[in-house]
């Protein structure tokens, strides 16, 4: 009889075994899973904060080019009024000449 409850309590220690196999993969497995979700999470908060930064950049590229172009047009009017004033002024010396 001592024999037979030998052999049961080495049958129920391999029961335990697998179940605490069982319940330690099922752990890491959730481990695994809450790590990923974690990196998942921080990669879409990157990736959102990228996309603003590139909106931003957008916006100042824009306004750059405004301003770039505000430059461009007084530089124009510019020209154009000192060529005005040089046609003016050769048009004098010649009546003066």
């Amino acid at each position: 009889m001592n024999e037979q409850t030998v052999h049961l309590a080495d049958s129920g220690d391999t029961v335990g075994a697998v179940v605490g196999a069982v319940g330690a993969a099922g752990f890491f497995a959730l481990l695994i899973v809450v790590v990923w979700q974690i990196a998942a999470t921080w990669r879409a908060k990157m990736l959102a904060a990228r996309e603003e930064q590139y909106r931003q950049l957008a916006i100042k590229y824009q306004q750059l080019l405004e301003d770039n172009l505000e430059l461009h047009r007084r530089s124009i009017d510019e020209l154009t009024e000192a060529r005005r004033s040089i046609t003016s002024m050769e048009k004098m010396m010649r009546e003066i000449e």
